[in-house]
């Protein structure tokens, strides 16, 4: 329980004191805007790392290299925690936004950091809204900037086996032209979704598996990307046991 409130009040505090940081950004990304971005990028990703670290999070990653580092890509992860947003986003090694679920427009400072690192909010129960995102995302990518989409559309419950991906969550990577990176997490559920309210020091595994590029794919491979996308997770999760 004592990580759960220093690890609450360690975030508050962030949002609270960064309050002036997001103006000085806003005032400099008006004379630099990359400079400006990766700024905050990098307190963000500061800010997660102690999270993580207050969490006593042992993490094992794998497949970092498989990553590109000259050109944006779409990152599917499997989807059981909201720590898979903290660990994945802390290790992002350039601009990449986020998309979630429409409500988080509303939290106040957080939604703002969101807007700054440009993250999606999209909104599931309409479609015309939903598509208007979709395409903006394929409009950031095509600018450099990285997108990550938890295609399953939840957090799942059950860790042995994935829902199914839905389609439309690629469409960001056909569209664009950019490569895939499938992420396979394990075990962050233990973090703190397994015994609520507690936060419990545990092992996680990431791994990144090799990019998709779907103009090399047959077309079996493109009808049904989303599935074949999550067997590549699945082939990774599979490895993890021996590893924990």
């Amino acid at each position: 329980m004592i990580r759960f409130i220093i690890t609450i009040t360690f975030l508050i505090l962030f949002l609270v004191v960064s309050i002036p940081i997001i103006f000085v950004e806003w005032l400099l990304q008006k004379h630099n805007r990359h400079a400006a971005d990766i700024s905050s990028l990098r307190i963000v990703q500061w800010a997660f790392k102690v999270v993580i670290a207050i969490s006593g999070v042992k993490l094992t990653v794998l497949g970092e290299e498989n990553v590109p580092k000259d050109e944006a890509v779409l990152y599917i992860p499997n989807h059981q925690s909201y720590f898979d947003i903290i660990l994945t986003y802390s290790r992002c090694p350039d601009l990449t936004g986020y998309v979630a679920k429409y409500s988080m427009i509303h939290v106040p400072l957080l939604s703002n950091w969101m807007k700054r690192l440009y993250c999606l909010f999209l909104n599931r129960d309409n479609i015309k809204e939903g598509l208007k995102t979709i395409l903006v995302g394929i409009d950031q990518i095509k600018h450099g900037i990285s997108m990550c989409i938890f295609p399953e559309g939840t957090r799942n419950k059950e860790p042995q086996e994935m829902m199914p991906f839905k389609e439309g969550s690629l469409k960001m990577a056909e569209k664009s032209g950019c490569p895939i990176i499938p992420i396979a997490i394990t075990n962050s559920a233990e973090i703190f979704e397994n015994h609520f309210p507690k936060i419990k020091p545990c092992h996680v595994i990431i791994q990144y598996g090799k990019p998709i590029r779907i103009q090399e794919l047959d077309k079996e491979q493109k009808k049904f990307l989303g599935a074949y996308t999550r067997d590549r997770i699945q082939e990774m999760l599979d490895t993890h046991g021996e590893l924990l």
